[in-house]
């Protein structure tokens, strides 16, 4: 029963160690990676200008009645 605390615990501490970057490496392939890919292919073709136009012409500015 001698440093039974101390082996349990080193044990433990491995085990959180891998887990926590094992879902650390999940996240960041699991979403962060398709989030990145997905924001860059949304503003390779966005254009603010007709988007702006296109609120406008919707009516969601106040300062800029539509046309």
């Amino acid at each position: 029963m001698r440093r039974l605390l101390a082996r349990r615990m080193k044990l433990h501490l491995f085990g959180a160690f891998f887990v926590s970057l094992g879902c650390a490496a999940l996240y960041k392939f699991g979403v962060a990676e398709p989030r990145k890919r997905a924001y860059a292919e949304f503003y390779k073709n966005y254009d603010p200008m007709k988007d702006f136009e296109d609120m406008r012409r919707a009516g969601v500015f106040e300062s800029a009645p539509p046309k």
